[in-house]
Order: structure tokens, then C-alpha cells, then sequence
């Protein structure tokens, strides 16, 4: 077990490391001033999302522990995508709050807590077969961290 998680976590770095390459480095860079206020605003902004979709979160765990067996009423395909998406989510949104201290502070942890909402996301738009969302969301997404990556030590 520990061989795969070892193996896991090479992989996500290899992956960080040549998406800093592309996206951080010979991107297109954004202004300084953007990104220092990206930075600056980015953990309000998560902390007023996440405050904001709390209360839809419990309710559609609430509805989804109920209706799940009728998602797959409608194929396996749809109660599978319904599925995926509640987990995917319910990790997505705490790995968003765990990184608010770490973006307050400007700390690389926050960051890659960032960085690894977003990789879960991806994931889950690819097992859902959201490809518009997995290519464009997921490239913006990808971009903005890595254009801000350098102010998180």
C-alpha cells in the first residue's frame, strides 16, 4: 500500500511539475496586478461560495440518499454520473475549506489543497463524461492556480 501511495504521489507531482511548465511558465502570463488580486480575494471568494452552497450541499445529500435508487431508474449510466458527482463534490468542497487558512497565510499547502480540489474535479467531470466541463473548467481552472502559484511559499 504504501508502494502505491508513494507511486500516487510522484505521479501528481510529475503532473504538477509539467503543468507549471505549460500553464505557469510558458503561458501567456496574466498581469502582475491580477494576480496579486486574484490572491488577494481568492480565499474570500471560496469562503463566501462555500458558506453559500453549505446549505444546498445538505440538501441535496439529504435528496440524494433518497432518490439515488431512482437515478437509477433511468440507467445505470445516470444513477452512476449521479452518484460520482455527490462524492466527487462532498471532496471537492473540503478540500476548499481545509485550503482557506493555507490561502489566508499565502502557504504552499493552501495551494496544493487547491490544486487537488481541482484535480478531483477533473476526475469527476471525465467519469461523468462532462467533457466541455473537463476541458474548459478544468484549463481555466488549471491556469489561474498555476499563474498564481508563485506567490505560495
Amino acid at each position: 500500500m504504501a508502494t502505491t501511495n508513494t507511486s500516487l504521489k510522484s505521479y501528481v507531482q510529475q503532473l504538477e511539475d509539467q503543468l507549471d511548465l505549460y500553464l505557469g511558465k510558458k503561458a501567456p502570463q496574466l498581469p502582475e496586478s491580477w494576480r496579486a488580486a486574484i490572491v488577494k480575494i481568492a480565499p474570500w471568494i471560496t469562503l463566501i461560495l462555500l458558506i453559500l452552497a453549505a446549505p444546498a450541499l445538505l440538501a441535496l445529500l439529504g435528496l440524494g440518499i433518497a432518490l439515488s435508487p431512482a437515478a437509477f431508474m433511468g440507467g445505470a449510466n445516470a444513477g452512476f454520473s449521479y452518484v460520482v458527482t455527490i462524492l466527487a463534490t462532498v471532496v471537492v468542497l473540503v478540500l476548499e475549506a481545509m485550503a482557506i487558512p493555507g490561502l489566508m497565510k499565502r502557504e504552499k499547502r493552501g495551494w496544493n489543497l487547491l490544486y487537488y480540489s481541482t484535480l478531483v474535479s477533473a476526475v469527476q467531470n471525465l467519469l461523468t463524461l462532462n467533457i466541455g466541463s473537463l476541458i474548459i473548467g478544468t484549463l481555466l481552472s488549471l491556469y489561474i492556480l498555476f499563474q498564481i502559484r508563485s506567490y505560495y511559499k
